[in-house]
């Protein structure tokens, strides 16, 4: 049996002194709220890192063939997707001009420039080649987004997993070009639906992903609220177009055949 190690301690476990240096306000004073908006997206910051985390757990469990160890992970992500909503609930406490107190001290950054939720997005098979562009060559995200862009999304290993279950998935589905969109396909379709009506275990992994991803869109909507809210229909910063870019975001759906069995159930 071990010794516990007297020098770690709470403090130096989740290194809480450099955790408490990192919230540095720009303006002068500092403005009351900048402190909060600060908070606020570092949290998001190391939610994304999370949600990467077990993305990335679920695809390696469908994999793997364990659909009931994969159902759990989907349940405690749909459970973050609740708190990145619930954390826009505090954000919208701060008032326009309490935001505009300080906003030019941004300059350009934007959330745009938040490479971990473009991640997310790839990880969840709505991949951009214009995404990537937008990080310096080099750079630790460019080379985080690269990968993420040739790598198996999401909904490939939920192939994959009907495919080692007995599905007939078609070849070239399995064999796809990565990079492309995730589009809708007939195929797919009969398969989910038989899914659907015989077989509770492929039909549970099918919801929890339908869950995903309309939890992923209820964070988009209320995000376009909360941004309308603050700045109305203002450019957004680092040249972003603001709220009317993200109100394009809304009516994209991540698994496209899960959507369209509805009518045939």
């Amino acid at each position: 049996m071990s010794t516990p190690n007297p020098s770690v301690t709470y403090a130096t476990y989740l290194k809480i002194d450099e955790l408490l240096s990192l919230q540095q306000p720009r303006a002068e004073g500092p403005e009351h709220d900048e402190l909060l908006f600060i908070v606020i997206h570092q949290v998001y910051e190391l939610w994304f890192k999370e949600l990467l985390h077990e993305l990335d757990r679920v695809a390696a469990l469908l994999r793997g063939d364990e659909p009931h160890r994969a159902q759990h992970t989907l349940k405690r992500i749909l459970t973050i997707l609740k708190v990145l909503v619930a954390q826009l609930d505090i954000l919208e406490t701060m008032t326009p001009l309490e935001f505009l107190s300080f906003r030019s001290r941004l300059e350009a950054a934007s959330g745009f420039q938040s490479d971990q939720f473009r991640q997310i997005e790839f990880v969840l098979g709505a991949k951009s080649d214009a995404a990537i562009s937008r990080f310096a060559a080099g750079s630790r995200a460019r080379a985080a987004l690269e990968r993420r862009y040739r790598e198996p999304t999401l909904w490939d290993a939920f192939l994959r997993y009907l495919a080692h279950e007995g599905y007939p998935v078609p070849a070239d589905h399995l064999t796809r070009d990565l990079t492309d969109p995730i589009t809708p396909s007939p195929e797919i379709q009969e398969i989910l639906v038989n899914a659907y009506r015989t077989d509770a275990k492929t039909q549970g992994i099918c919801e929890r992903l339908v869950d995903l991803d309309e939890g992923f869109a209820e964070w988009r909507y209320r995000h376009v609220r909360m941004v309308e809210r603050t700045i109305g229909v203002k450019p957004g910063t680092g040249g972003s177009s603001g709220a009317a870019y993200l109100r394009t975001t809304l009516s994209h759906n991540l698994f496209p055949d899960l959507w369209e069995i509805r009518s045939r159930l």
